[in-house]
């Protein structure tokens, strides 16, 4: 898709009667998403675990587009053999798929020396979810011959890797570095009209977020904003989808992430920014002109 005019593209991909698959789709990022693309005229189909959100999503997609045009399916990402089949669902019901949205994600609290099922459980959710549902739907994708996205959900986390939730960093970490590798090989593959997205959101109220909380703090964005970002980033042909929020701009987002690559360069201990050491060093590096 280089070299393409990406306002044309993503038109082309997001219009009446083309197909869209979204995991994690019965809330939060994926439901403002799975909303988005129905009002635009997709078919969607919806994959999630919770039936009950699954249904209730379903319904009011419904509303919007069509019985006719919508369908869910409880899906587990963590096991591949669930995603093929709701390939096969999906495929058997509406044709082909133009885009996957890849965005079904826990957040458990984990520690070092948690117990491995725990570690097991978000590898397989957040970073297999996202392999296997690449590699299931991506080589039909690319056989149908139109355009399509592969959208992935990643994280600021699995960049900048703060203390506190390692096996959720790690998790998100390689989706950042399968999504790279994904573009690469799609960019160099002849004929390809699919194209790989990170999506790297910023504090969005959702229920993987919100905890005990039941208003929106004013530091967070709606799930629809970040889609409506997500979207207008597209549009230019972005691959690194980084979304601000109301509380962390772009520029401090940039920074931090300069940071953590810097602990390498200048061979700093790792974490840095929260060593006391350097502590005083990132508040200036940050709130510099």
């Amino acid at each position: 898709m280089e070299g393409d005019d990406p306002m044309t593209t993503i038109e082309d991909i997001i219009k009446s009667a083309n197909v869209a698959v979204i995991t994690g789709g019965a809330s939060g990022i994926g439901l403002a998403a799975a909303r988005r693309f129905a009002e635009a005229g997709m078919c969607v189909a919806l994959a999630d675990r919770n039936a009950d959100q699954l249904g209730e999503a379903r319904a009011e997609l419904e509303a919007i587009a069509g019985e006719a045009n919508v369908m869910a399916v409880e899906t587990d990402v963590a096991h591949r053999h669930e995603l093929e089949s709701l390939e096969r669902a999906v495929l058997q019901r509406f044709g082909r798929v133009h885009v996957l949205m890849n965005n079904a994600g826990i957040q458990p609290d984990t520690s070092i020396f948690s117990t491995e099922a725990n570690w097991d459980h978000i590898l397989a959710v957040n970073l297999m979810g996202v392999i296997h549902g690449t590699q299931v739907f991506g080589p039909n994708m690319l056989a149908h011959g139109e355009p399509g996205l592969i959208i992935n959900t990643g994280s600021k986390q699995g960049i900048t890797t703060p203390p506190g939730n390692p096996a959720y960093n790690v998790s998100k970490a390689g989706v950042k570095v399968f999504t790279e590798a994904l573009q690469h090989e799609l960019r160099n593959t002849a004929g390809a009209k699919v194209s790989a997205h990170l999506l790297i959101p910023g504090f969005v109220f959702t229920a993987l977020t919100k905890g005990e909380r039941t208003e929106k703090p004013g530091a967070a964005w709606t799930p629809a904003q970040t889609v409506d970002f997500m979207l207008e980033s597209l549009a230019r042909g972005d691959f690194y989808i980084l979304c601000p929020d109301n509380d962390v701009a772009r520029t401090l987002d940039e920074r931090r992430m300069a940071w953590a690559m810097g602990d390498v360069i200048e061979n700093r201990p790792p974490l840095s920014r929260w060593h006391p050491d350097y502590a005083e060093k990132f508040k200036a590096f940050a709130e510099r002109p």
